[in-house]
This record gives structure tokens, sequence and C-alpha cells, in this order.
């Protein structure tokens, strides 16, 4: 006789998510003593806003924070807020190193061979000054996604 047996698969407990993210802040994601060489001023955070703009608010929101990205919770791992406190408590050299080379097996991409150093040190820039969260709205292509999905809602329901 066969006895079948379920497996039930539940979140992390507080211990083994604390030790999963010592591991990858201490051990697995690299450039921790390494300097940002770019000036933090309000500049060079403006132009690391355009380059996120243009390559990172499509997963992460206008503000960083996931804002209005219908799938960042249904990811695995999900999208974190680049404000939390995990994500700020990486060095620079780490963020830049994440930049760099993405995080696998996460949506993460590697930005390597597509933006220049320089670029990603504006991007490390920009996500120590994020805007509030939900203060700059939702990205656009999202918008029009709820805009498009309200539309043939309203449709089915007159007919």
């Amino acid at each position: 006789m066969v006895a079948i047996v379920g497996c039930k698969a539940s979140a992390p407990g507080t211990l083994e998510s604390t030790v999963a993210k010592q591991v990858k802040q201490k051990m697995t994601v690299g450039g921790k003593d390494v300097k940002n060489p770019t000036p933090d001023t309000p500049e060079i955070a403006h132009e690391g806003q355009e380059h996120f703009m243009h390559h990172c608010q499509i997963c992460h929101g206008l503000d960083g924070q996931a804002t209005g990205v219908p799938f960042a919770e249904k990811m695995s791992p999900p999208i974190p807020s680049l404000a939390s406190k995990d994500v700020q408590d990486y060095a620079d050299g780490q963020l830049k190193w994440i930049i760099e080379n993405g995080i696998n097996p996460s949506g993460m991409p590697s930005w390597k061979g597509i933006l220049t150093d320089e670029e990603m040190w504006k991007l490390v820039t920009y996500t120590r000054h994020l805007p509030e969260k939900g203060s700059l709205g939702i990205p656009d292509v999202y918008k029009e996604e709820q805009e498009q999905h309200q539309h043939m809602h309203n449709d089915k329901k007159s007919k």
C-alpha cells in the first residue's frame, strides 16, 4: 500500500530569513569595500534618476518601491523596496555589484555591457535619495494597462 503524504511549503521563519540575509550581504554580494567614485550631489542623483526611469522603473516603479507594479509581490522572491532597510544596508559597492551582475535566480538582471560603470554609480547615488513611496505615481505602461482593463470590464457590464 502506498501512502500519499502531502507537503506544505511555508514562508521562511525569522532565523532562516536572518541567516539568508546575512549570507547574501556578507558573502554572496561582492563590492563591500568598493567606494562610489561619483560625488553625492543633487545633480548626480538626478542623472541617476534619469537612468533609473529608463532601465529600472518597469520592475521597481517610479519611486524605487514597486508602486503600481502589478507583479512585484508575485515574483519569487518579491521585488524589494529599494528604500527598505535591507537594501539600504548594502554598501555602495555592493549595490553597484548587484546592478552590474544581477541576482540569480531572482528577476534582477545584469546590466554589465549595457550601462557604463559611471551610469551604474549614478544609479547607486539615486538609490540613496529615493522619493516618498507613491509620490511619483505608477509607471505609464501600468496606467495604460489599468485603463484598458477597466474599459474592457465596463464594456462587459454594459452588454
